[in-house]
């Protein structure tokens, strides 16, 4: 038993998983900072204020909801700009 977990730990799919979320990682402090301070004052400057986690539909709060729902389109956009760029470069390769 011992010698097929380290058969599959070491297969190279479970690595290239391994090494992907170390990576993703790292890319998130990138990203974080992306929208923290880039887009999240552009925003402010166009909205009035870059953090929503005060607006309260009532006695709802949504505002947290509103800032989560505007930072996943933020990554969303930037993470397929990127993976867009990596294909074209990856076309001029072949």
């Amino acid at each position: 038993m011992l010698s097929e977990l380290k058969a599959f730990l070491f297969r190279a799919d479970v690595l290239a998983v391994a090494v992907a979320f170390i990576i993703a990682g790292a890319f998130q402090t990138i990203i974080d900072s992306l929208v923290n301070d880039v887009i999240s004052p552009i925003l402010a400057m166009v909205v009035g204020t870059p953090d929503f986690s005060n607006v309260m539909l009532g006695s709802i709060k949504i505002g947290n909801l509103i800032t989560a729902i505007v930072n996943f389109i933020i990554v969303g956009t930037v993470l397929f700009m990127i993976i867009k760029a990596a294909g074209k470069k990856g076309e001029d390769v072949k």
